[in-house]
């Protein structure tokens, strides 16, 4: 479309004129039209490049997105101020302030302690410390009750090429996610844990599995549970869809928050009845209990 600015404003200023007429009198519509004409004659002046230029902003997806970010600014999902890029959601100050564990560059570390005794794991990491009321609880909690999708496959991109990188994880074969119950699932819209497999999987460049484990019951939240509880409330709770699929392979198994790992260790229990098969564990973030 190509704007004719003389010709346009020309028969706004007419309108204008006619319909207000009564209320000037001849001077000041002389002085309007006077006026008017003397801004067209200079405007036209620059009438076709500034045409151009102004059609080329309107049919740039830019301007659509600088528009939108207008009514919608685009939030840092870390510390919620305003005015991130297209693409960053998390700003730099808070990239450079999460408190990052560094599990993965040992294979035995304070993650894989916790299963000493009770799971037999190849190795295991978590890519952030979870303290409440902080940046990594604010980005768990976008992710698991805001509808934030993005933050658990931009963080599990992340430690994905992390863990790419790290000789103890360079032989996994697939990424599982800690399953939902279907009817948690269809409520939240999706499960966060097969978010944050799809993110690493893309990090590591190795496939993941949704459906290969199911949650045979609904259970409580885990949150204001000790650890005894925790192990009752998910106890026989989870099942193997398909344990084909599953055989001679080194699972790596992948969940949001780790905090006694109850849940992980119900559900790799049931994985390691699998024929052939290693598991590894990895979570985004680890809590104190």
């Amino acid at each position: 479309m190509v704007i004719h600015f003389k010709e346009t404003c020309l028969k706004l200023v007419f309108r204008f004129v006619l319909t207000r007429l009564s209320c000037f009198n001849r001077a000041d519509v002389l002085f309007l039209w006077s006026f008017m004409l003397l801004f067209l004659e200079f405007f036209c002046f620059f009438e076709i490049n500034f045409s151009e230029k102004l059609n080329s902003m309107l049919t740039t997806p830019q301007l659509g997105n600088d528009l939108l970010g207008l009514f919608y600014p685009r939030l840092c999902l870390a510390c919620g101020n305003p005015g991130q890029p297209k693409q960053v959601l998390i700003c730099l100050k808070c990239l450079s302030s999460l408190p990052f564990t560094n599990h993965h560059v040992d294979k035995e570390n304070p993650l894989t302690e916790r299963f000493w005794g009770r799971l037999p794991i190849e190795t295991g990491a978590a890519m952030l410390h979870f303290v409440k009321a902080g940046r990594v609880q604010h980005m768990i909690h976008a992710l698991k009750y805001e509808g934030k999708k993005e933050v658990g496959q931009y963080l599990g991109k992340m430690y994905g090429a992390l863990l790419k990188k790290t000789p103890h994880f360079e032989n996994i074969d697939l990424i599982l996610p800690i399953p939902l119950h279907p009817r948690r699932q269809h409520q939240r819209g999706y499960n966060q844990s097969a978010c944050i497999a799809e993110g690493m999987a893309e990090g590591m460049g190795i496939p993941w599995l949704d459906g290969a484990l199911i949650r045979a019951r609904t259970t409580e939240t885990q949150t204001r549970k000790n650890r005894l509880e925790r192990v009752s409330n998910v106890a026989e709770v989870f099942q193997v869809a398909n344990s084909q699929l599953l055989m001679n392979k080194h699972i790596l198994l992948v969940d949001d928050v780790m905090t006694t790992g109850a849940t992980l260790e119900a559900c790799g229990e049931k994985i390691l009845e699998i024929p052939g098969v290693k598991l590894s564990v990895a979570t985004l973030a680890i809590a104190d209990f």
